[in-house]
């Protein structure tokens, strides 16, 4: 018992603690800290000394050298096991407050003590070092499969924008003359739409890279809610797109001070994602409502709505929906998620009962009924 237990103990408590111990603790706390433990339980087992047994004191003293493996490297580890050993042998062991070892028995229980405390710190070391190699595998294999994932969006969502402008500006610089006004606006058109479809993508990555960067901070400020909403309903109609929007919003809702160009992107996106997976001949629901000192924006659409088991990953980066169409990056929505908790606030998704999905972001600002304030 006295032998293995610890390592079990070890072993079992070692992978979640490491985490956030070792990587957090500089090395000189962490010998301050190794002695303080060992000298905290030998003092409590001394207080207690005349109810428990000195070998009992060596099995609770290998259970702390055992803590502090798990908590701390290799040199505080030995140290603690090193004076653990020398503070049962010199209080605990008979004769008491000496370093002479009374019994042959004694003896050799003290060697074995010191040798399991030293193994213990040796396969504590090597364990982690076995750990953190798998770990940096695992990191690189999720590096890896993110920057394919990139890499595959990205050469359908930039490759085809700028295939379509190149081909159609070749088109006008080449057949000038043969074109009819027809067909230079047609062309025009087509540039037009592969631009903001380039541009948005390009916006996408630079947000992510932004929220990624963890240096982006709202700017806030007072802002009619109104005018965000359709702000952004312009832009996501200027895309030619065919669903029906309806806007809801309370003319007395109070102004909110907040960041707007977060918001409108937030809705933007919202819109986007609802547009790309609704039927032309669908309605598209936008609702503001004010509870207090929180700003809650909806967004339903009549789509197929998301399977339940995928509710929860929609909004992580590059994740897109087994059956999505072809193309996007699946950054639409973690922008979405990373803008709404930048400001304070919270997104979440729920499957209408008459089908489609809905989205609702709650975001807590200020409010002000002075109409005014939002020049100051």
């Amino acid at each position: 018992m006295l032998v293995f237990c610890p390592i079990l103990l070890q072993c079992n408590l070692l992978t979640p603690v490491t985490a956030f111990t070792i990587n957090n603790i500089s090395i000189t706390k962490q010998y301050v800290y190794s002695v303080l433990l060992v000298c905290f339980v030998s003092v409590l087992c001394f207080l207690f000394s005349t109810y428990i047994e000195y070998r009992v004191i060596a099995f609770l003293l290998l259970v702390t050298v055992s803590v502090t493996a798990v908590l701390f490297d290799i040199l505080p580890v030995l140290l603690a096991a090193v004076l653990s050993a020398l503070i049962w042998d010199f209080f605990f062991i008979p004769p008491h407050f000496t370093f002479r070892v009374g019994t042959t028995e004694d003896f050799f229980l003290l060697l074995m003590y010191f040798v399991i405390a030293l193994v213990n710190a040796v396969l504590t070391h090597k364990i982690r070092r076995v750990e953190k190699i798998a770990m940096q595998k695992e990191e690189k294999a999720k590096t890896v499969k993110l920057y394919n994932t990139l890499l595959n969006s990205l050469s359908h969502e930039l490759k085809t924008p700028i295939a379509t402008i190149i081909g159609a500006t070749d088109n006008l610089q080449t057949n000038n003359v043969k074109l009819t006004p027809q067909n230079r606006h047609d062309l025009v058109q087509e540039i037009s739409k592969a631009t903001v479809r380039l541009n948005q993508q390009v916006e996408n990555l630079l947000n992510m890279s932004r929220l990624d960067s963890g240096f982006i901070q709202p700017k806030k400020e007072w802002s009619d809610i109104s005018e965000v909403i359709y702000d952004a309903v312009k832009r996501i109609e200027e895309n030619g797109i065919q669903q029906q929007l309806v806007i809801n919003v309370n003319p007395s809702i109070p102004l909110f001070k907040l960041d707007e160009v977060m918001l409108e992107q937030i809705i933007y996106n919202l819109l986007n994602n609802a547009v790309q997976y609704t039927p032309s001949t669908s309605r598209i629901d936008i609702m503001a409502i004010n509870h207090a000192d929180v700003l809650q924006v909806v967004v339903e659409d009549e789509g197929a709505g998301f399977p339940e088991a995928e509710l929860k990953k929609v909004f992580n980066k590059f994740y897109r929906l087994k059956n999505a169409k072809p193309g996007g990056t699946g950054l639409g929505l973690s922008i979405v998620k990373g803008f709404t908790e930048a400001m304070g606030g919270i997104v979440s998704l729920e499957n209408r009962k008459s089908g489609g999905a809905k989205f609702i972001i709650e975001i807590p600002a200020e409010t002000s009924y002075l109409k005014n304030l939002k020049n100051e």
